[in-house]
Parts: C-alpha cells; sequence; structure tokens
C-alpha cells in the first residue's frame, strides 16, 4: 500500500512540474510573440487560464496530501492532547464534507457546460477543462475523510509518512 501511495504523490507532484513548466515556456513563447512579430498567440492567454486554475487545485490537492493547507490553529496550541486530537478529526470531517459538498455542485456545473455545449476557446469544449474542480474536490473530501479516520484511530501524520 506505502509503495502505491508513493507511487500515486510521485504522479501528483511530476504532474505540477510539468503543468507549471509548460506554463513558463507557454507565456515565454507568447511574450516572445508579442515582442518580436508584434502579436501573441491567440489561444496561449485562455489556455494558461485553465492551467493557472488546474495548477491551483492540484496545488490544493498537494496540500492536503501533506496536511500543509491552510489551518487555524490557535485552539489547537492552547488544548491538550486529547482535545486536539479531536478537534482534529472534527475539523477533518467538516472539511471533507465541505469538500464533498463543493465537488457535487462542481460535478453538475460541469454537467451543464457539456448539455449547453460551452466553448472555452476556438472550438475547445469547456467541460473536459473544468473536471479537474468535481475531480479535485472530491479527492481533497476523501483525503480529509482518511486523515479524520486516522485521527480516530490515534495516528499521526508521522506515523504515515
Amino acid at each position: 500500500m506505502k509503495k502505491w501511495l508513493s507511487a500515486l504523490h510521485r504522479l501528483e507532484d511530476g504532474v505540477l512540474v510539468l503543468l507549471l513548466l509548460a506554463m513558463i515556456i507557454l507565456a515565454g513563447v507568447d511574450i516572445l510573440a508579442r515582442t518580436l512579430f508584434g502579436g501573441g498567440v491567440v489561444w496561449v492567454q485562455p489556455l494558461l487560464r485553465v492551467m493557472v486554475l488546474w495548477l491551483g487545485l492540484l496545488g490544493a490537492l498537494l496540500a492536503t496530501r501533506s496536511r500543509e493547507h491552510i489551518a487555524i490553529d490557535l485552539i489547537n496550541r492552547l488544548a491538550g492532547a486529547q482535545t486536539r486530537r479531536w478537534l482534529g478529526v472534527l475539523t477533518s470531517a467538516f472539511a471533507a464534507f465541505i469538500c464533498l459538498v463543493i465537488a457535487w455542485n462542481a460535478q453538475a456545473f460541469v454537467r451543464f457546460a457539456f448539455e449547453f455545449g460551452d466553448v472555452a476557446f476556438g472550438r475547445v469544449p469547456a467541460w473536459p477543462l473544468q473536471l479537474v474542480i468535481p475531480l479535485s474536490f472530491a479527492l481533497m473530501g476523501l483525503r480529509f475523510s482518511l486523515q479524520a479516520l486516522q485521527q480516530v484511530r490515534g495516528q499521526t501524520a508521522e506515523a504515515e509518512a
């Protein structure tokens, strides 16, 4: 199981690195085209906007994996170990619920984009580019759920690494 998770983590990291590299190259090509030829590549700017969405959501997924997401932990610093544990369960369960609600609504959004034939740019349909929204929030919800279960069992983040 650990080998499978390690491979999945490497894949996630690789996708993020490739996405960021592609964004840098595309932005550079667009800047050079504007500077040298007086106009950029028409489809680069809309594609970069979609790539920013993907990068942000996949980065958020990575942050939930390593538990480096934004958290308010004033109470955790003041509470005892047992209280901290149950607060962790509660906050992870709540975050999982919110992520799954967002994923559910995002899948409806993508479905409507498909049904109405929304176009992102050129002839590219919008719905495949929007799939990252429900998928990333569903995976974040799954990760938060697993973290809540681990905290119920008394496992820590260090124990799973």
